[in-house]
């Protein structure tokens, strides 16, 4: 894990790969939660029966369900020490770029775009995170997450 003392490191990390998470495998269990948490309990989610015969062969994850996953992944790969509070404040682009069938496994990896300086003595601070989806070239999700730290 990556621990930054403050904003200045984060500063000069801008451009840096911050790590990359451990592997997580999406069980069946974790997919029909997040359906029951978030009512979406489409077939190709939920159904194992049907999904067999459908265009995936087997159940799949949400999308949401996979972005759901950065605070996770981030607790894993680094932490910003010596602030007053973080806080998750959003999304510039998130791509869902390959389905996660039930089973797989996936891990994110963190790139520093930029840190930006915000009122209330923060910054802003946007990673690209790719959560890549093992044995797969194609990530199942690449995401611009916006956190700001709080001096």
């Amino acid at each position: 894990m990556r621990v930054f003392n403050g904003v200045d490191e984060l500063k000069a990390a801008i451009g840096d790969e911050l790590g990359v998470s451990e592997w997580l495998t999406i069980d069946q269990e974790r997919i029909n939660r997040f359906a029951d948490a978030t009512g979406d309990h489409q077939w190709i989610h939920v159904d194992a029966e049907r999904a067999a015969r459908g265009p995936f062969g087997k159940t799949i994850a949400h999308g949401f369900l996979t972005v759901s996953l950065i605070p996770l992944f981030n607790q894993q790969v680094f932490k910003v020490e010596n602030i007053k509070m973080g806080i998750n404040y959003g999304l510039n682009k998130v791509r869902f770029t390959s389905p996660v069938p039930v089973g797989s496994r996936l891990r994110a990896r963190y790139e520093v775009l930029s840190v930006e300086d915000v009122g209330g003595g923060g910054v802003q601070v946007a990673n690209k995170v790719t959560i890549e989806l093992e044995g797969s070239e194609r990530p199942a999700c690449v995401a611009e997450t916006l956190s700001r730290y709080y001096l």
